[in-house]
């Protein structure tokens, strides 16, 4: 497979950050250089790689600042199974609910999937051109003698098996130049919507094994699952060119996969670059001034994901992974409980610290204007689709950013997730009318933004609930 982390140093890193993220440069600069030792460690000689542990890395700041996307942009970036799980979520082993093994089957799901992925586009040409035969067949029975390829030699059979019956009967020219008519016009679309009878398999119900909650049972349930959809049986259906190339074409990749092999290489992927982001840290810290009630079991979690992070080694469905180079990244505001309040082995376990500032206005300003996947571009995209041009002026992002500060300085304070419910109440009326408005530009001013939001800013009740 291939390693995107060659392509990224640490300042190429922040770089990348900073056109999804304003601001926050020491907690992008933390996650920048805990990648690059990454890729460090895989050049260090064999005998000190297991001695290097990445550094977990501790992000302390309000709700809004950026925390998760941070890390989920890092992952991305350099296509890391990567899956954030809420903290708050989790219970002591022996309570009801999620155990902490539970976050590392889901990263090995999500790493398994991206193996997958990898392994589909090296059999997609193989795959597409099998469909096409198998198309063909549907649409001309008897013609499958075709050397391009096919299953003539049995039901099923595909490239890997026509070798075993070597080669195939001669070819009546009338048929062939009829089945290369029809190839062309499959390649152009133009039987996209003649009807066929294709056989898919049936889905078999899962109902049943969707009633256990416990995680304690979750591999039980992911083997009858499987179980199952592998004795599900087959049925005919009638589809068009264009849903049975869909069908055809998935049920070919997965016949020309190795599911071993993709296996496989999804557990080293998640065991040399899966990343946990654990939200919500603070949630589970004991308050000093009473550990009764719920708090009886915060300790537990915390305690119950010490061998996690330190390092373990977890069961899943598709074999045993070991965590100790899983990157970790935790996050919480820590409004009432400190960092201190955490038991001292889990502290000890998130060695970098980064403190997250708050927004202000002018970084409102630079979250509406920059970022390539800014609010404002999404809204103009969106609108667009109707041929409604929305032009936002300068302004008017002066002023949303104002009141978005305002806002949050008077209620509570949930950073950037302001400026969603300021632009959604700002553009309701032209997100509603844009159907009727095809061809005629909205142009949003710092007087439209007063007038459309004043009424909302009057009132602290109604700016509670549209704010």
């Amino acid at each position: 497979m291939s390693d995107p982390r060659h392509a990224f140093t640490p300042r190429e890193t922040v770089g990348e950050l900073d056109r999804y993220i304003v601001g926050q440069s020491a907690a992008k600069r933390a996650v920048a250089v805990a990648l690059r030792n990454r890729w460090r460690r895989q050049r260090v000689p064999d005998e000190l790689q297991d001695e290097i542990i990445p550094k977990n890395i501790l992000m302390i700041g309000p709700t809004g600042v950026g925390k998760t996307e941070i890390a989920r942009r890092l992952a991305k970036l350099i296509r890391a199974p990567f899956i954030k799980v809420e903290a708050s979520k989790f219970t002591e082993v022996g309570y009801v609910g999620r155990d902490v093994e539970s976050m590392v089957r889901d990263l090995v799901e999500v790493a398994v999937g991206i193996a997958r992925e990898q392994h589909e586009e090296l059999v997609r040409g193989r795959a597409e051109a099998s469909t096409e035969e198998r198309l063909l067949d549907l649409l001309l029975p008897g013609s499958s003698s075709s050397p391009a390829g096919g299953n003539w030699g049995g039901e099923g059979m595909g490239f890997e098996a026509r070798a075993d019956w070597g080669e195939p009967p001669p070819a009546d020219p009338e048929s062939s130049k009829t089945r290369e008519t029809f190839r062309r016009m499959l390649r152009e679309g133009k039987l996209d919507e003649r009807l066929v009878e294709v056989e898919v398999t049936a889905k078999a119900s899962t109902s049943f094994v969707q009633n256990f909650g416990a995680d304690g049972v979750q591999d039980m349930v992911f083997q009858l699952q499987d179980l199952i959809g592998k004795s599900a049986p087959k049925k005919r259906r009638k589809a068009t060119i264009a849903e049975a190339r869909e069908l055809v074409l998935k049920e070919e990749i997965d016949r020309l996969l190795d599911p071993d092999a993709y296996h496989r290489e999804g557990l080293v992927l998640a065991e040399a670059s899966g990343i946990i982001f654990i939200d919500e840290i603070d949630k589970v810290a004991g308050s000093a001034e009473g550990k009764s009630g719920p708090d009886v079991s915060r300790e537990g979690v915390q305690r119950d994901l010490l061998p996690i992070v330190e390092g373990s080694t977890v069961t899943t469905k598709y074999g045993r992974v070991r965590t100790d180079h899983v990157l970790f990244i935790a996050a919480g505001a820590f409004h009432v409980a400190k960092v201190s309040d955490l038991i001292p082995e889990l502290q000890g376990r998130f060695p970098i610290r980064v403190e997250l500032e708050p927004l202000g206005r002018d970084d409102f300003v630079r979250i509406l204007r920059e970022p390539r996947n800014s609010l404002i571009r999404q809204y103009e995209a969106l609108l667009a689709t109707e041929g409604v041009e929305l032009q936002i002026r300068d302004d008017a992002i002066e002023a949303i950013a104002r009141v978005a500060t305002e806002v949050n300085a008077t209620l509570e304070n949930i950073g950037a997730r302001r400026l969603h419910t300021i632009l959604e109440t700002l553009l309701e009326e032209i997100s509603f009318d844009a159907p009727e408005r095809r061809g005629r530009p909205y142009v949003v001013d710092a007087a439209v933004v007063e007038t459309k939001l004043a009424r909302a800013l009057q009132s602290e009740d109604l700016s509670r609930f549209v704010l």
